[in-house]
């Protein structure tokens, strides 16, 4: 983790919890937050913006939508439009989940415009990109994460960057248990910061962060997260549980400290 970049861990609900849920676990999340050196995001279903909005209200922590529709507004059933969201008070917009890149077909060209779309109503973007477990075999993460990144930030300039943070996840070890070694998940947070480089001026990459998304949980996060080049984490299960997932922001502040010291 790099010392001059303030840690991210976001907590990706999914479609999970009641809407009492989603109020008790905000809230204990909330509440649990002891310091602010780490940047702590919770993304819950659309429907418990609201609750979630009251329930984080003055607090160290934010929330997010776990994803956004291309259109503003208009004749389109069941979608919900990045102005409908940042009305409900949220700050962040999850953008090219695998879930939705591969369960869903959403295209890299789709993703590309739903983060324009997610900055063009001010909000700030997790940018999720990986391989799947063929791609990897095939030895082709660095050309995915590569291909995904070229068609996402297609049109972004470099000031936007500032509120875009990257998510590697590789696609074969969410929600499976399996973790990339950290040296292997530093070498893909390392490459992607180079992939970054060819696009932009180095001043504009130094400052953006890239977290890890891939089983993360309270046992594995502090060495995860002490690797130089990843900046924290984008949690999918564990952060159902408020003990867990604040267990893991602490873990990441012990990363932070250590590279400090």
């Amino acid at each position: 983790m790099h010392p001059a970049r303030r840690p991210f861990v976001g907590g990706n609900w999914k479609m999970n919890t009641s809407r009492q849920g989603a109020i008790d676990l905000a809230r204990a999340v909330a509440t649990g937050i002891e310091s602010s050196r780490c940047e702590v995001v919770i993304f819950p279903p659309f429907p418990w913006l609201l609750p979630v909005a009251d329930a984080v209200n003055r607090s160290r922590a934010a929330f997010g939508a776990q994803d956004l529709s291309v259109e503003a507004q208009g004749a389109f059933t069941g979608q919900v439009s990045a102005e409908m969201i940042v009305d409900c008070g949220a700050t962040w917009a999850i953008i090219g989940h695998s879930e939705r890149r591969h369960g869903l077909a959403e295209s890299p060209e789709l993703c590309g415009a739903k983060l324009r779309r997610a900055l063009d109503a001010k909000l700030s973007a997790v940018l999720c990109v990986g391989e799947t477990w063929e791609e990897r075999s095939a030895g082709r993460t660095d050309e995915i994460n590569r291909m995904q990144l070229d068609a996402a930030l297609a049109g972004v300039p470099a000031e936007a960057l500032a509120r875009i943070v990257v998510a590697y996840e590789p696609v074969w070890a969410i929600g499976t248990g399996r973790t990339a070694t950290v040296d292997d998940a530093d070498a893909a947070h390392r490459a992607i910061r180079r992939f970054l480089g060819n696009r932009y001026a180095p001043a504009a990459v130094e400052g953006v962060r890239i977290i890890y998304g891939g089983s993360v949980n309270a046992g594995n996060a502090r060495s995860l997260f002490s690797a130089p080049e990843i900046d924290g984490g984008l949690i999918g299960g564990a952060s159902l549980k408020a003990a867990e997932f604040l267990s893991i922001v602490a873990a990441t502040e012990l990363a932070t400290a250590s590279t400090r010291s």
